[in-house]
């Protein structure tokens, strides 16, 4: 779980994956539902809970939101997430999420990678996500502005150092231990293997 302070308010977010829609049975029911139809089951199911924490109101729950999508799993942890004064961007799946604070409005859901996003992080005023099979930029308004692959996931086995974000560039390391290199307009990607 995940539990952040943001102003007045505490979120927390949660996996959820014993959730099934329309079930008497769930454990946790939710004020809105953002789950996108699929022939597959969901890879990752979150919870999302918004609290009161103010003098007047502390931790009452104001709010609360489920989002889902296919795709391979994603696990909660610092990066997976950016928290903003009045949103929150969340990758769940093959797909970033972005919800408002405090209603937890879906502003938009974006599929961002073929299968998995790692991670998310902010650039300018644009986010970088770190996907299994694509790193890509998304924009303000979650539309991606550009895309590429690399000859094998974007992950070792070790899933340790690699991807980073220096000044200039997005370097990251494929399954097979090749390494690239982008700039922040997706162009000049190298296979820094072959030299």
């Amino acid at each position: 779980m995940i539990e952040k302070t943001i102003g007045s308010y505490q979120l927390t977010i949660c996996h959820d994956d014993n959730f099934k829609q329309g079930s008497s049975d769930n454990v946790n029911n939710y004020d809105c539902e953002y789950l996108f139809e699929s022939e597959y089951q969901f890879g990752t199911v979150l919870g999302v809970k918004i609290y009161c924490e103010n003098q007047y109101c502390e931790n009452q729950l104001i709010r609360s939101a489920l989002i889902g999508a296919e795709g391979g799993r994603t696990g909660l942890h610092d990066n997976s997430m950016i928290f903003e004064h009045d949103r929150i961007l969340i990758c769940c799946s093959n797909s970033v999420f972005c919800l408002s604070i405090p209603d937890l409005v879906l502003l938009w859901r974006t599929e961002a990678d073929t299968v998995t996003c790692f991670g998310i992080f902010k650039y300018q005023d644009s986010y970088i996500i770190h996907g299994e099979l694509e790193i890509s930029r998304l924009d303000y308004n979650g539309k991606i502005i550009w895309s590429q692959v690399g000859k094998d996931i974007f992950l070792t086995l070790e899933g340790e150092n690699d991807f980073e974000l220096t000044n200039d560039f997005i370097l990251t390391t494929d399954y097979e231990y090749r390494k690239y290199k982008f700039d922040y307009n997706g162009k000049n990607f190298t296979d820094m293997s072959q030299f």
